[in-house]
């Protein structure tokens, strides 16, 4: 066994042995006493309101934390772990980043929508590892999870979580490692909630194989021979890579004017407790982003060879484009609840924003002839560019009606590139009755009509300028949700209508679409069991009214079936089958150079069946799997497994991973 694998599979009996000790050392303790168990929140935008969370400490459907293409039934990928990828699901897709480089690894960045904050009687701690593949193409993830409080008020903690994959193929390596510090106050006055976080991203950039019959008929280009050495297959690119920066400080905190209700004992008539009640609070909400890509071609032939123009220098590429934003946001709320009439809160708020962008310099275009070899400029884009913008806007909000719930956010660009912005959504829930089972229902939409960010109008590199005047991008949204917790069924259908929408077109630049374009989406999630079976199914059939300019594929599933039983009335256990399934459709090109993902009309992707084998376990605190990914790579399925154009997926794997709770 190599050094390699020895570290890594006796990290996992280390966390595996731990756990066991820990367990038995406390088993009697836990048997005399029952703790609360920890409660965790996130908070909504702009004020900072709490929202309830879970603690992922579940072992149902583990495995699937280790798969390339986890952030969606419908991912369209360059085939690592950690990688850049798109969801097809349009209806899932993230709101574009101000700082497009990050659209394509928005699932593995951490931010504010994602933190989580804690409120544990006794410090926790998770840690997990997964780890698979070979020497040559493994694939680890360690991450690190810990939180204390200091009395019923105060908790702080930290978190790391490190991803390094070599991939399954050559040049398409990636590390990404991110550390963070947060902490809250939860007071009878003040609350506060606040995060610091730091991800530092790396990708290696092969541009694809050069030849996808390596994949889908190898003996075509192999003289006969089946066998195929992924790492031997060719690439475009060999000298390339990207790089992301990301630091972030959040900040939230409140103080709340209120008065004390006391309680009295009934026959004396005494005080014998009290309860502040707030009714308004004030808000102000810190948020700080600096951000950076630095992209690398250390190759001058495949830098002048895989992209069709180069700007501003021959010889390779070494650029960085940097920005950072300050937003400052102030609010007032009337708070819900410190009366019976109070059934809902109500807020008022202000956000400024300062925003200061640093491209590469353009010291071609002032030059009276452009050197030979170098493609003319199609406009001049200022080397540091900086903005100030202001919002007004509302919140309504109803967070414990035990009928109906809802909450809607509304607000206007004042000043800046945002003036006559207008950003309105929201949603509203109730419980319906239908037959003898309760069903929530819940409606959702907004209204946007929003400025282009401002590196989608203006933007200068070695390989892409542009200097765009877009309109207003205007979306609509409606949809509705149903779910039956009886039958274990889920529904939801939306529908949408753009204009002025703005994708990357085939030659990798940004462009506006201004006829009036529509999205239609229904999903249903089915689930059914009987004793220890289980059969998990989602189906999702969407439609773009243009196709040429959003493509999507029609139809995509993921099912997924499994026995779950106990052994020994403390092992916990689930085996199964589960895969994904999209139709073929034009599948979007990536371009390196910008970390986007653009059209093309020349390949289809899909209809192609991706099958994973899998054991889940949990014993005590301690949850642990192993699987078979692409279980079925050429045996059935499909052999043209690409998800984008010349991008293979990983072939078949062996994998396993451990997570532990610590808090006992």
């Amino acid at each position: 066994m190599t050094v390699m694998k020895l570290n890594r599979y006796t990290l996992l009996a280390i966390l595996m042995t731990v756990k066991f000790l820990a367990g038995t050392q406390t088993a009697h303790a836990s048997e005399k006493q029952t703790i609360e168990p920890p409660r965790a929140w996130t908070v909504s935008q702009p004020l900072g309101l709490r929202y309830p969370a879970t603690v992922d400490t579940l072992f149902e459907n583990y495995h699937r934390f280790a798969i390339p293409w986890l952030p969606s039934i419908a991912w369209a990928t360059t085939g690592n772990y950690g990688a850049p990828g798109q969801d097809q699901i349009f209806f899932n897709r993230a709101d574009a980043s101000d700082f497009f480089f990050e659209n394509a690894i928005a699932p593995w960045v951490h931010n504010t929508e994602k933190q989580q904050w804690f409120n544990t009687r006794i410090p926790m701690t998770i840690a997990g590892y997964t780890t698979g593949g070979d020497k040559y193409s493994h694939q680890d993830r360690t991450q690190l999870l810990f939180t204390a409080n200091a009395g019923p008020r105060f908790q702080a903690g930290g978190a790391i979580d490190y991803i390094y994959s070599k991939g399954s193929y050559e040049y398409q390596a990636d590390k990404d490692f991110t550390w963070k510090l947060f902490g809250s106050y939860t007071g009878d006055r003040y609350e506060l909630q606040t995060h610091f976080t730091h991800y530092d991203y790396t990708n290696k950039e092969n541009g694809g194989i050069t030849d996808d019959r390596y994949i889908t008929h190898p003996e075509d280009v192999q003289g006969g021979v089946t066998r195929v050495d992924n790492k031997s297959i060719p690439t475009h690119l060999t000298s390339t890579q990207n790089n992301i920066k990301r630091t972030q400080f959040y900040l939230n905190h409140r103080y709340k004017l209120g008065f004390y209700r006391y309680r009295r004992d009934s026959v004396t008539d005494t005080i014998i407790g009290k309860t502040y009640v707030p009714v308004t609070s004030f808000i102000h909400t810190i948020d700080y982003n600096n951000q950076s890509h630095k992209f690398i071609n250390n190759s001058g032939l495949e830098d002048t060879t895989f992209w069709d123009k180069t700007y501003l220098h021959l010889g390779g590429t070494d650029e960085t484009t940097r920005t950072w934003r300050l937003r400052n946001t102030l609010g007032v709320s009337m708070l819900e609840g410190f009366n019976r009439w109070a059934t809902f809160g109500l807020g008022l708020y202000a956000t400024h924003e300062v925003a200061a962008y640093t491209q590469a310099t353009d010291s071609i275009s002032a030059l009276d002839t452009v050197p030979k070899g170098l493609d003319a400029s199609p406009g001049v884009v200022p080397h540091f560019h900086r903005e100030h913008r202001l919002w007004l806007g509302g919140q309504i909000t109803r967070q414990h009606g035990s009928v109906i719930r809802y909450r809607a956010t509304a607000q206007f660009g004042i000043t800046g590139d945002v003036a006559g912005d207008i950003d309105i959504n929201g949603e509203i829930e109730t419980r319906v009755r239908i037959a003898s089972d309760t069903a929530s229902l819940r409606a959702y939409g907004y209204f946007k009509n929003l400025e282009a960010p401002y590196l989608l109008r203006h933007f200068t590199s070695n390989h892409h300028i542009w200097n765009n005047n877009f309109g207003k991008t205007r979306r609509l949204r409606i949809g509705g949700e149903l779910k039956i917790p009886h039958t274990w069924t889920t529904v939801n259908v939306g529908y949408e209508t753009l204009k002025n929408y703005i994708y990357f077109d085939t030659l990798a630049t940004p462009v506006q679409h201004t006829s009036p374009m529509h999205v239609f989406s229904a999903t249903v999630k089915q689930d059914l069991h009987w004793r220890a079976l289980g059969w998990e199914n989602t189906i999702t059939y969407q439609a773009s009214s243009d196709n040429n300019a959003l493509p999507l594929p029609k139809l995509a599933l993921y099912s997924n079936l499994y026995a779950k039983f106990r052994i020994a009335r403390v092992l916990n256990v689930q085996i199964g089958i589960d895969c994904n399934y999209y139709t073929r459709y034009n599948a979007p090109g990536y371009d390196p150079a910008i970390m986007s993902f653009h059209n093309q009309n020349d390949t289809k992707c899909g209809n192609f069946l991706m099958a994973n084998i899998y054991a889940n376990f949990r014993l005590k605190k301690a949850r642990f799997f192993v699987t078979y990914t692409h279980a079925n790579g050429k045996i059935f399925g499909g052999n043209d497994y690409f998800a984008i154009p010349h991008y293979p997926l990983n072939p078949r794997r062996f994998q396993v991973g451990v997570s532990v709770n610590f808090g006992n």
